[in-house]
C-alpha cells in the first residue's frame, strides 16, 4: 500500500472517529440540558425536536463527507491500477522486443 493511500485511510478513520465523538457529545449534552431545563412540556418537546434535527444534519453531513472521501480514494486506486497495468504491458513489450 502506498504512503498516500495509507494517509487517506487514516484521514477517513479520523473523520469517522470525529463524527462519532461529536454525536456522543451531542447526545450527552442534550440529555443534561433536558434534565436541567425549567421549561414547559411544549417548549421541551420543541427543544428535543430542534436538537434531533441538528443531530440528523450533522450525521448527514459527516456521512456525505465520508462518502465523498471514499469515492475519491476509489477513483485514485482505480487510476493507480490502470497505470500499473499500462506499465506492466509496456515492460512486457520491451522484454519481448
Amino acid at each position: 500500500m502506498s504512503e498516500n493511500m495509507r494517509k487517506e485511510n487514516e484521514d477517513i478513520e479520523e473523520s469517522s472517529n470525529t463524527v462519532g465523538w461529536f454525536i456522543t457529545g451531542a447526545i450527552i449534552g442534550a440529555t443534561v440540558a433536558f434534565l436541567y431545563t425549567p421549561k414547559s412540556g411544549k417548549e421541551t418537546r420543541q427543544f428535543i425536536a430542534d436538537a434531533t434535527q441538528r443531530g440528523k444534519d450533522v450525521v448527514a453531513e459527516g456521512g456525505q463527507n465520508l462518502m465523498d472521501a471514499s469515492r475519491d480514494m476509489f477513483e485514485r486506486g482505480r487510476k493507480l491500477v490502470e497505470d500499473a497495468a499500462e506499465l506492466f504491458d509496456r515492460g512486457r513489450k520491451l522484454v519481448r522486443g
